[in-house]
């Protein structure tokens, strides 16, 4: 794979000129491997940001989120999963030429540089994010061999799935040590990292950012340690982080969203709004989807009660058009005008999923987070008590929902999870307490975490339905219990969903060598045993 890297430099140099708010820094012509450093980070953080919009929308149509709306034909392979390789060749491309080159590109500018050393850092942990997702998408993937174009090696071999994610634990530890152990270090300035550093209005302390930093590479091994699920692996995983010279003590785990926002406006959007939201001109940019009635009945009572979250996110809640995928026969229209996936409710608009072009683009919930340490708790992977990690990632979730585009709380979500769980008393999705055995606990984590994710981060959704079997789906069942498109030639599983997608077209052409087919209807990521 030959990335030009130096091409990318000149344009990330030209673009800067147009973002006055996230790239404006102060060059020293001394040092001109800072300077770049400084503008490449953030655009490679920007660009995963964007990249986990397009990872998004595809977890949607597979994870059971999104359907197809009246008034519209053409949807082709996503009605019936007849994939072709040249759907989702974006998912590859785009992450290999943009977050990786450039991520690659500042790890190789500063390894082992030590005033640099919290760039090197961040690159790394970035690096894992967008790999996993590659991983988790295709399989095995070039990896080792992978963005050597300038070394001559433009077919980089595939490497096995389950090493890379072993590799990526690696290079969290190592993100992390790099992180503790630099002496003088450059801090990573509001401008360099849109990530953790833009938080606030004011710069924040470089303790607490890089805590931050670290606390989101833990998370993200405790992603890929329960993925694995692998009780040995757990061994080396921090749980409570000490005071090193460059952080202070404190919890090993992310304490709020991991949110992206380079200054994003209406001129210059959240990726997420100007897919799903509206263009910079007003205009609708989707009027062809519309909720699952899968999705939707977390919601409206078919299966949980839920206007709390359910107003913040869907226009005209609870009668919001819905659809199952592939229905074609009298689908409703979206309501007219109107964003599907915004709320109109009096005093919650611009809150939820859309809350605004200005809003920041995730890359991992805090609901996540304390989801994934409610399912090690419960087995044990990990001390703590799983119940109380539990509701503190529906809370987490709440609060997420209930911010506007701005990030300030509209409604405390204490009272409102009450609320929540005070109307699905009983109810083993909701009230874990409720639930007879681990299964049934881990189904509840699990369904709770898939409701976290609806329009935010999909695809961790997929992912997390294909390694667990969660949220249960009945093949052939009413809508409301029925995850798959009812137009699936999937024959081969149970619930007729695709196991994964194909590798893309471009890889026939330029990696020909390397290239295989694959049958996405039965061969699975290595993680998914169901």
């Amino acid at each position: 794979m030959n990335i030009k890297i130096w091409a990318g430099v000149f344009s990330i140099l030209f673009a800067a000129s147009s973002c006055d708010d996230f790239l404006d820094i102060n060059d020293n012509p001394n040092s001109p491997i800072s300077a770049d450093v400084q503008l490449v980070l953030p655009q490679a953080i920007t660009a995963s940001a964007s990249i986990a919009n397009q990872f998004n929308s595809y977890g949607g149509h597979f994870g059971g989120f999104i359907a197809n709306a009246g008034g519209f034909s053409g949807f082709g392979n996503l009605l019936n999963y007849n994939l072709q390789p040249t759907d989702y060749n974006n998912l590859w491309v785009n992450t290999y030429q943009d977050p990786l080159a450039d991520l690659n590109y500042v790890i190789s500018e500063t390894e082992g540089i030590d005033e640099l050393a919290f760039y090197n850092a961040a690159a790394k942990i970035m690096t894992v994010v967008n790999y996993q997702r590659l991983v988790d998408a295709f399989g095995d993937i070039p990896y080792s061999q992978s963005l050597k174009g300038e070394e001559g090696i433009n077919a980089p071999v595939y490497d096995d799935a389950a090493s890379i994610y072993q590799n990526l634990l690696v290079k969290l530890d190592e993100a992390m040590d790099i992180i503790d152990n630099a002496e003088f270090p450059l801090r990573l300035t509001r401008a360099s990292d849109p990530l953790f550093g833009s938080r606030t209005a004011t710069e924040r302390s470089i303790g607490e950012q890089m805590l931050d930093w670290k606390r989101y590479a833990n998370t993200l091994k405790l992603r890929i340690l329960v993925r694995l699920g692998d009780a040995g692996g757990f061994a080396g995983l921090d749980l409570n982080f000490v005071a090193s010279d460059n952080t202070p003590a404190g919890s090993a785990f992310l304490e709020d969203d991991a949110v992206v926002n380079p200054g994003y406006e209406k001129n210059r959007p959240n990726p997420t709004w100007a897919t799903w939201g509206r263009t910079t001109a007003d205009a609708l940019a989707n009027s062809s989807r519309v909720p699952t009635t899968f999705s939707f009945s977390f919601y409206n009572g078919t299966k949980i009660s839920d206007s709390g979250r359910g107003e913040t996110m869907f226009v005209n809640f609870p009668t919001t058009p819905i659809n199952q995928l592939g229905n074609e026969v009298g689908n409703p229209t979206i309501v007219a005008g109107q964003v599907t996936w915004a709320s109109n409710q009096a005093g919650l608009a611009g809150t939820g999923v859309l809350k605004g072009p200005g809003m920041g683009r995730p890359l991992m919930l805090l609901a996540e987070a304390r989801f994934l340490q409610a399912e090690a708790e419960l087995n044990g992977f990990i001390a703590g008590d799983y119940i109380e990690t539990y509701y503190e990632g529906i809370t987490a979730s709440f609060a997420y929902l209930y911010e506007d585009e701005n990030g300030g709380l509209v409604q405390a979500p204490a009272p409102l999870v009450t609320a929540y769980t005070n109307n699905n008393a009983g109810n083993r999705l909701v009230e874990i307490e409720a639930a007879a055995d681990n299964t049934q606990r881990l189904e509840a984590i699990i369904t709770q975490k898939y409701i976290a994710m609806n329009m935010i981060t999909s695809d961790e959704a997929w992912n997390e339905y294909r390694r667990t079997g969660f949220p249960s789906t009945v093949a052939g069942g009413a809508p409301p219990f029925d995850i798959a498109s009812n137009k699936s030639n999937v024959t081969s599983r149970a619930d007729r969903l695709p196991t994964r997608i194909l590798y893309p077209s471009s890889e026939q052409s330029f990696n020909a060598s390397n290239y295989r087919v694959v049958d996405f209807t039965s061969e699975r990521i290595f993680w998914d045993i169901n």
